[in-house]
Parts: structure tokens; sequence; C-alpha cells
């Protein structure tokens, strides 16, 4: 059949109505048909940006007509539209003047992975922490109602399973409490990245899939008091407490209007025209009013939306070239040997490539998984990230020692604290940027009272693509103050498994151990952990007039410089510090007092770091500063730091051996030159 027209020209591909679309105004023509097939569209565009380049996926896809209905409502920037975590936020930043920069998305120099305000006046705020938008709407709008800056209506999309995060309710409990007249959108899909858990998750799990529970408040009053035998009457006698207890099990909204937030819902929020007229009847309410709607993660795309939970968190994210023609892509086919290929070819194509070395989070995993079955005392718990920190295969093999507590580090960390008085041995697996959310309860309810809970913190140090947000750059810094804390970082995987061994063993308070994302560094995994002294760091090699003392993936970057200084005629020593927190206080003290240069290298910030540990122990070891080593601190820099590859970042912000090499030699060359530079 033949692709062209009579005429012998080519069909013209029909003009996509987002094309039309350069901002939010451009929505204002559109009637709902129109905005359902734009809502689609935008869809498209996703799917086969996305598939190509990698990013947030399923999330995007629920809220395509979401996005589109709330931008054909509201006037934005003027009208708030604030999207809790971001990473459902794709629409937006298609229909906010973005669509032609969406392949730049999470890459170095591209747009930002979550909404960012120095991105574009449409992000009104910056999240890529979950639970937090409906606080900045009621500050947002509360500071509206005072005559400070120009009034508009304010709009919090936040998701069920962000709902599970305490903040979340401090934030409606305000509202209520102020009769704050916002709209807060609850994208219901049943998930977050894993599976939601908890009561919140059965309850909005008990109405969403049984639309005969879809009653308002009045209709169940009505329904009680029609009761049969009798019953309805004596129910009005007994009076409105059991009334409101059978309502609140009926009625889905009872929760929120309890809290004296006016409840709509469930609404399709797939359907626009629906959306449309229950968010402009929203928008007309003089007080809060929380829009219930039930979306897919991964509407559109068969794998996801189709393949359940277990699809659905898949495709939370999609790796680069992982679709194609909008289906997901088939995997690379095995090339056969052929007769005329030549010795060395068949050689290569006969022999298996090289194992890729473990990520750091499978081997947490796996040692995690060990020690479980070792020692009933042994817990694991997560914060909703259960695939994330690897906990997801402890939950699967000793099931009975594994806890997810939702989107709620602070419940996390108190519940461990509840577990570690009992005697148990609770595992906080807790990537080092949320951990952050929980520092109060490390301060005062494990650190003060000495508690035998264990952190492992994940995804410490520069994490990539998702960028500041996610960085973790501060947890050396956060916890070092702390009295009570022990504080590790492996230098590779082998020491990550004799790490955790050590924090379950240790029974004088609370223990902290901090890993980076991804690939490991390939040594043989130990066949029996062992315990390492605390406060006790290694020295690895030993040379002279310099000594390179990392901290974590920092001893890595040591030992690359180490060799690049080693080709200039400089032979270092390099060593291991282990400990932060208690610091290797004999190692210190004889690295800076043989050698001229004393280099600290961690992937924190400096202020408080490791090199702030060194360096206030040196000066208050030596009374001369003439008598110890200059100490120079490598490490992240005081800003924060884009999104990107790692490896890129690393660069740019001078982490890497070769930049440390230059920042040794040049530091030498001020009071000696090297001797064949």
């Amino acid at each position: 059949m033949s692709d062209q027209n009579s005429d012998g020209a080519k069909p013209t591909q029909p003009e996509r109505l987002l094309d039309r679309i350069d901002g939010p105004r451009d929505l204002k023509d559109l009637d709902d048909r129109q905005l359902q097939q734009l809502a689609q569209e935008v869809r498209e565009l996703i799917i086969d940006v996305i598939g190509e380049i990698g990013g947030h996926f399923g999330a995007n896809l629920g809220t395509c007509e979401l996005a589109v209905s709330l931008h054909s409502l509201l006037d934005s920037p003027k009208d708030k539209i604030l999207w809790d975590v971001g990473h459902q936020a794709y629409p937006h930043k298609v229909l906010t003047g973005r669509r032609d920069r969406l392949n730049t998305i999470r890459q170095y120099q591209g747009l930002a992975p979550f909404c960012s305000i120095f991105e574009s006046e449409h992000d009104i705020m910056g999240a890529g922490h979950a639970s937090t938008s409906i606080g900045y709407a009621v500050g947002l709008k509360e500071a509206m109602r005072k005559g400070i800056g120009e009034d508009g209506h304010v709009v919090a999309v936040i998701g069920d399973g962000a709902l599970t995060g305490g903040v979340a309710y401090e934030a409606l409990h305000n509202a209520g409490g102020l009769e704050t007249p916002i709209v807060i959108v609850l994208n219901d899909n049943g998930m977050s990245i894993s599976p939601n858990v908890g009561a919140l998750a059965r309850y909005f799990q008990r109405f969403r899939l049984n639309p005969k529970l879809y009653h308002a408040r009045e209709d169940v009053e009505e329904a009680l008091t029609k009761l049969p035998l009798g019953l309805g009457t004596r129910l009005e006698r007994v009076g409105p407490e059991l009334k409101s207890a059978i309502k609140a099990y009926a009625a889905p909204g009872l929760m929120f209007e309890e809290l004296d937030l006016a409840y709509m819902g469930v609404i399709d929020g797939h359907d626009v025209a629906a959306l449309r007229r229950a968010l402009s009847n929203a928008m007309k309410a003089q007080r809060p009013v929380v829009v219930h709607i039930h979306t897919v993660k991964g509407k559109g795309f068969a794998p996801a939306e189709e393949g359940g939970l277990e699809g659905m968190e898949k495709w939370h994210a999609a790796k680069p070239k992982s679709i194609v023609n909008r289906q997901p892509a088939d995997a690379k086919p095995v090339m056969p040997v052929k007769e005329s290929d030549s010795p060395e070819k068949i050689e290569k194509l006969e022999k298996p490539p090289p194992p890729s070395p473990p990520q750091y989070t499978a081997v947490f995993a796996d040692a995690m998984v060990a020690e479980a079955k070792r020692d009933r005392r042994a817990i694991g718990i997560t914060a909703a990230m259960a695939g994330g920190t690897g906990l997801n295969k402890l939950c699967k093999e000793v099931p009975e020692q594994y806890y997810d507590v939702g989107i709620a580090e602070q419940d996390a960390v108190l519940f461990a604290s509840g577990l570690a008085l009992q005697g148990a041995k609770p595992v906080c697996a807790i990537y080092s940027t949320f951990l952050q959310r929980a520092f109060d309860q490390i301060v005062h309810d494990v650190c003060l009272q000495s508690l035998n809970v264990v952190f492992a913190m994940d995804r410490a140090g520069l994490v990539g693509d998702d960028g500041p947000t996610h960085h973790g750059a501060f947890d050396v810094s956060y916890f070092r103050p702390l009295p009570n804390v022990v504080l590790m970082a492996p230098r590779d995987e082998a020491m990550l498994v004799h790490m955790l061994r050590t924090a379950l063993a240790h029974d004088g308070g609370p223990i902290a151990f901090r890993y980076p994302r991804g690939a490991a560094e390939g040594v043989p995994l130990p066949d029996r952990p062992k315990e390492i002294p605390i406060g006790k760091g290694e020295l690895l090699t030993e040379g002279d007039r310099v000594a390179l003392l990392g901290y974590g993936y920092g001893v890595q970057v040591a030992l690359r410089a180490a060799g690049i200084l080693g080709g200039q005629g400089l032979q270092v020593t390099v060593a291991d510090g282990r400990f932060a927190k208690p610091l290797d206080e004999e190692l210190v003290r004889r690295l800076g007092r043989e050698h001229e240069l004393l280099v600290t290298i961690e992937e924190n910030v400096l202020p408080g770091g490791f090199g702030s540990a060194v360096l206030e122990h040196l000066e208050d070891s030596f009374a001369d500063p003439a008598a110890r080593a200059r100490v120079m601190r490598v490490g992240l820099p005081d800003r924060y730091v884009a999104h990107g590859k790692p490896a890129l970042l690393r660069e740019e912000v001078g982490f890497t051996g070769e930049a440390v090499a230059e920042r040794v030699l040049s530091a030498l060359r001020v009071e000696a030159p090297v001797a064949g530079s």
C-alpha cells in the first residue's frame, strides 16, 4: 500500500494541539474535548521523550489530564499550582513553555528533575522531598489574605503516598483551623514509588475500589435514619457520636471534614470535563476543599497500567532507551558466531564480558538479609523506599524482620527507638538527604538516650540526575556534633559488609554509616564479616611529604590522586580514616607529625565535616603549628550542586583524583619543587 497521495505527495501529519501551546494562556480557548485530546498528546510526548532519555515516568503519565485541567482554569503564575515532590510535574513543565526542552530533563545543565523556582515563574515551590505542598499552600494564601503580594487561587497537588508524611497532616490541621481557602487535590493512585503502606492506604483502598461508598455526608445520615426494625429511630436517640463513627466508615470524606476541610470525590482523574467541574466548584468555596481524584500511575503505557502494583513500581522511572514506538524496548539480541568471523572476533563473542561490580545498595541488601537470618534482633526499617534502599529483598526473605512506615522518616526513627528500648537492633535504611527530615528525633530520641539504633545512609555524596534535593552532602556535618554517636564510612563494598556487622554488634549507642549510590569498586566480598575496632583507621600506603586521608568514597579519590602523583615522582601516604567520630586520633597525629601536607578528602560539605574534625584535633594537639603538617581539606563546595551524571559533577566541583593531585602539586610548589615535575 502506497504512503503517497494521488499527486505523489506524502500525506501531512495532522497538527497537534500541543504544538500550539507555548504557555498556560494558550489553553483558555479550548473546549473539554480539545483539552482531553491535549492531555493525551502530552502523555504521548512524555512516553516518547522519557522512554528515550530516561526519567520519572509513571506518575507523570497519571497527571496529564490534571495538569491540563488546572492550567485551563487558573491564571498561572498569579494563581499558584503547587506540585508535591515534583516527579509528577512533567506535564506541568510541558504546558508552561518547556515543551521543547523536555529532552534535557535531569541532564547536566538541562531542565531540573523537579520543580524549581529558579527555572520558571510557574514553578511556585521547589521540592524533591514529599509532603510539603499543603504547608506551602497555607502560607501562600495566608499572606494573600493579609494583602501581601497579588491575590489569587492556591492549589496544592499531593499524592496519597505523600499524604503518609506527618508534615502533611500538620498542614491539614493548620488549614482547617485557619479556614484557609485553598484547594487540595489528593491524587490517589495507590502508589508512591513502592506500594503505599499503613492504615491510610487501606482507608483509601476501601472506597477507591467500591463505588457504593462514594456517599456524601447527607446521604449517609439519611440512610442511617431509614434502617429497618426501628434501628434508625434508635440511632437518632443514641446521639451523634455513634452516627459519626458509622458515617466515618461509610463516607470517605469524613476524615477531612472532621478537620474542617470540605471534601469532594472520588473524581475520575482522567476525565477532563469531570475534573474541571470539580475544580471550578472547589475554587468558588471560601474554605479549604479537598478534591479527591483517582488516577492510574502509568496511564496510557500498558506495561505500567496493566501490570498491577508490580508494573507501576517498575515503571516509576524509565531507563534511557527503554521504550521504542511506545512499547518496552527489546533486549539486545545475542550475535551468533559466523564461520567468516576472525579468530579474534570469535574469541570475543564467545568470551562472556567481565562481571560489573555490584551496586552498593545491593551489597547492603544482601548483607542485611544475612545479618537478619543470623540475629532475629536485626530489624530493617524503610520510609517508603524499599526498592531504593534494597530492603525489598529483606521483605521477601525475612518479612517478619522488615517494616515500611511510609513517607515518614520522623516516625521511622521513633519506631526504631521503641524497638531499641526493648532490646532489638533496628537498622534505619534511609537516604542521607531524607534522613535530614528526622534530625530532631536523631538528636532528642536516639542520641540523647544513647539507643542502639543503626543508620544506614544510602545515596551519600553526589547522587547524579536527581540533583540538589537528593545529594547526600550534609550527613557528616549534621551527625558529627551529636554526643554518643559513632560515624563510619566504607571505602569499598567489602568494608560496607564489615561495617554493618560492626554496627549491629555495637552496644554503646547509635551508630551510622554512609555509602554512595552506584557501582562499588569490584573488590571481593568477605565470606565472614568481621567487627572493626571503633575509632580505628587504616594505613594503606606509606610515602613522604604528603599524606592523603580519605573518608568513604574519598579514599578512592585519594588512591587515584596517589597514582597520578607517583607518576610525578612523588610517593605519598594514603590512609583510610574509616571513622569521622570517634576520630582515630593516634593516626591523625602521626600523619600530621610525619608529613608536610595532610589532605583530607570527603564527599561532604567542608563545614563541620571529616576534614574539620581532623583540623580541630591537630590544632588542639600541637602547640607549635610549625611542628605539624599544613592541612588542606577537599570536599563539596559551600553551595547546592546541580543535577547531572556524578562523574560530571565531581569534575565540576574538583572532587577527582586529577583535581586533588593538581592541588597537591600546586601547594608543594609554594615551598619546594617536586622532583621531575
